[in-house]
């Protein structure tokens, strides 16, 4: 299908979308889907869960959200139940500005964007739909046309509760227009967007000497006063600030925190009462979700202004920290990457991986548990199993720093100096030495680190490229062996059966000659000097793994590989302790012979195959690992 066909279809969906009908019209199908009379918190909130929710180790993971935001999981949990979930409710949160504060290139304004769009399209949804008073500027909600009197009788027919008054202008109109006639005060539905300023709205704060109130609340229009008569008449007031238009959806207010004293006072009274005051008329009612986001130093200095005490108590702050799960950093770099223009250069296996080990590092606290250090805890963080911790020790590690993740690098540093090398070096393809040098060398250049941050970040730096020599000797000794996997299964299942025999004080019998032997001692000892088991504590280890082999049959599931992080671990360097010298010789011999020049490329070819390698990162990964292996 071409792109005019599909606007073509797009406008015909639009026209079929389309409704407008009297009030008495709309409270028919108001006793049909009673929830198009629900406010914008509830709105919102729907919206976030009507796109699925799924439990995963004991949280929730919303799927609105896991396009865009990576590894905040739990602050976005925080923010749906305690925010949304309970200003759908009518709960007295729902009369707070939120408030997102974190660091630079968190996802603060990733988050307001997706709410932004989401409305935009969730107005289009049948369960999403928002009806209005035809004609009016603020998208009025129709059921304020229901006399005060009245409404606890609506609420009995219709089970549902209405806020707010009828505005100045529509008051006007329903006696000049209709008569008074409510029921035949016409009503039509409307569609959320940013671009044409319906339900969505967005307030900038400029310079204070020179930005008006009009921006936010609607201003006078003084070329009607003459045909009009009055300035407080509705008709001669322009209902077009962003508080006007972003009525029954929600405003953006950006760098609030930053804007003059008599732009938040008017916040006071809408959050609180749901009204606020423009021009000569009463009180202007309206229904909508403020969000606003800053820095923490910039809230530090906001609270402690002590004139800022009544807008404070008004505030709901939620945090939204940097991720600190490697896998999920890994997630967004490679997303700003297929977002730019650099989508076309080869970024070898872990190049990115290792920028993210590195960042993470950055973000974490020192921990205060005894037995982990700064590694340890990020692979525990990521969801890895670190023998010796479980999930307990996990959630405690939280608990320790409530603040954690609210400093340290951004994602966006590390794209510029993944683009700066790039670019500066003409590269087509870029390993993750690379990647690290970069990022050493911008270190220098980055004005706000301070110099006790810039040592510490060095040493991570060192600590990043210790991990990704462990991942490329791994990477290419895998390459090495033909079906690596079979190879450590076939180990394993060689190593348990010896280990079965020895426990159980049983003899082996050979596959092929069918007589009885003894458990090969020399085999297990071999695996398990991999992993420092002293010959006193090779018993122990060995009955460990039965135990487990067992509790997994009970449970019905199969001792696999990776059941048993240790023995995983044995026999992964059992496996390169093998491979090592081969390798060695292989990948460090200047003039290699015919045999070991085939060798070499059939692991380039298997790099390429099934690594994601191309053939300058392949032969420069073999280089570099060459040059380990020899140190």
């Amino acid at each position: 299908m071409d792109i005019l066909k599909k606007i073509e279809n797009f406008r015909e969906e639009e026209e079929r979308l389309k409704w407008e009908g009297t009030f008495a019209d709309y409270l028919e199908l108001l006793k049909e889907k009673p929830y198009v009379a629900q406010t914008a918190h509830s709105r919102v909130y729907h919206m976030i869960k009507d796109a699925g929710v799924e439990e995963e180790n004991g949280g929730k993971k919303y799927s609105f959200f896991s396009d865009q935001i990576y590894g905040l999981e739990e602050s976005i949990e925080k923010l749906v139940e305690e925010y949304f979930h309970s200003a759908a409710k009518r709960l007295d949160v729902r009369k707070r500005i939120l408030l997102l504060m974190g660091p630079v290139s968190g996802g603060k304004s990733t988050l307001v964007t997706m709410l932004k769009r989401g409305l935009e399209q969730y107005s289009r949804t049948d369960t999403g739909a928002v009806y209005a008073i035809k004609g009016c500027p603020m998208h009025e909600d129709p059921l304020h046309l229901i006399p005060q009197h009245l409404r606890a009788d609506f609420f009995d027919e219709y089970g549902v509760k209405i806020e707010g008054n009828l505005s100045p202008l529509n008051m006007m109109r329903l006696e000049q227009e209709y008569g008074g006639r409510i029921e035949d005060v016409m009503v039509e539905r409307i569609f959320f967007s940013e671009d044409k300023r319906t339900g969505i709205g967005t307030f900038s704060p400029s310079d204070p000497k020179s930005q008006d109130i009009a921006d936010l609340t609607g201003s006078i229009d003084f070329s009607t006063i003459a045909e009009y008569g009055s300035e407080s008449d509705p008709r001669a007031y322009r209902f077009d600030g962003e508080l006007n238009k972003a009525n029954r959806g929600m405003m953006e207010f950006q760098e609030m925190l930053k804007c003059d004293e008599k732009f938040l006072w008017h916040l006071l009274s809408l959050t609180q009462e749901g009204n606020f005051k423009a021009g000569r008329f009463a009180l202007i009612s309206a229904d909508e979700l403020i969000v606003a986001h800053t820095n923490e130093s910039e809230y530090r200095s906001f609270i402690s202004n002590k004139k800022n005490e009544a807008l404070h108590s008004r505030i709901i702050v939620m945090k939204i920290p940097y991720n600190l799960k490697v896998s999920e950093e890994e997630r967004i770099y490679k997303k700003m990457i297929s977002d730019s223009d650099l989508s076309h250069v080869h970024i070898a296996p872990h190049a990115l991986k290792v920028a993210a080990i590195f960042t993470i590092l950055t973000r974490l606290k020192d921990p205060k548990k005894q037995g982990v250090d700064h590694v340890k805890k990020m692979r525990l963080y990521d969801g890895e199993s670190v023998e010796g911790f479980n999930s307990q020790d996990l959630e405690e590690l939280k608990q320790e720093h409530p603040d954690e993740g609210m400093s340290g690098i951004d994602p966006r540093y590390v794209i510029n100096r993944i683009s700066s090398a790039i670019i500066r070096k003409q590269l087509t393809s870029i390993n993750a030495l690379d990647v690290l040098r970069s990022i050493k060398e911008g270190l220098n250049q980055h004005a706000s680190i301070s110099q006790e941050d810039r040592e510490r970040y060095m040493d991570f730096i060192a600590v990043a490229r210790k991990e990704y020599d462990k991942i490329a000797k791994k990477e290419v000794q895998k390459a090495f062996v033909y079906s690596y996997d079979e190879s450590a299964k076939t180990l394993m299942d060689n190593y348990l059966d010896n280990v079965e025999a020895y426990c159980n004080k049983n003899k082996l019998r050979d596959p092929l000659t069918g007589e009885e032997m003894t458990p090969d001692e020399k085999l297990m000892r071999s695996i398990e000097e991999q992993i420092g088991i002293s010959e006193n504590a090779k018993k122990a280890f060995r009955e460990e793994i039965l135990i487990r082999i067992s509790a997994y049959a009970r449970k019905g599931k199969k001792f696999d590989y990776n059941s048993h992080e240790r023995l995983r671990e044995a026999i992964q360097k059992k496996l390169f302790a093998d491979l090592k010298d081969i390798v060695k010789i292989t990948t460090s011999v200047k003039t290699p012979d015919e045999s070991q020049l085939k060798k070499v490329n059939e692991v380039i070819a298997r790099l390429i195959d099934e690594h994601g390698y191309n053939s300058t990162s392949a032969n420069e990964l073999l280089r570099y690992v060459g040059s380990l292996l020899n140190r």
